[in-house]
């Protein structure tokens, strides 16, 4: 499972549309999806209002506007070789 965090607004185009990629993507990973409104806390509104939509990938990884679909595909296969390496059992 890799985990995102989808940082907008409401009103923004271009975070509805990285949604809809996140949602294209559930069909090639396994991605638990939690999107943070920035409006509601004036620290990340400050940190990314004039960045939205950011895309934070198992909290370290950080993507900004514009978000291109190899870019975005790219990073989420990182994450999921690291997250599958963390896991695997040790060997003997």
């Amino acid at each position: 499972m890799i985990h995102i965090t989808l940082y907008g607004k409401a009103d923004c185009h271009l975070c509805h549309e990285a949604r809809a990629l996140l949602d294209d993507l559930r069909a090639e990973f396994e991605l638990a999806v939690t999107e943070v409104d920035i409006t509601l806390e004036p620290s990340l509104f400050e940190a990314y209002a004039l960045a939205i939509p950011v895309i934070k990938i198992e909290g370290q990884s950080e993507m900004t506007a514009p978000i291109f679909s190899a870019e975005l595909r790219r990073a989420l296969r990182r994450a999921a070789t690291v997250s599958s390496a963390a896991t695997a059992p040790p060997a003997e």
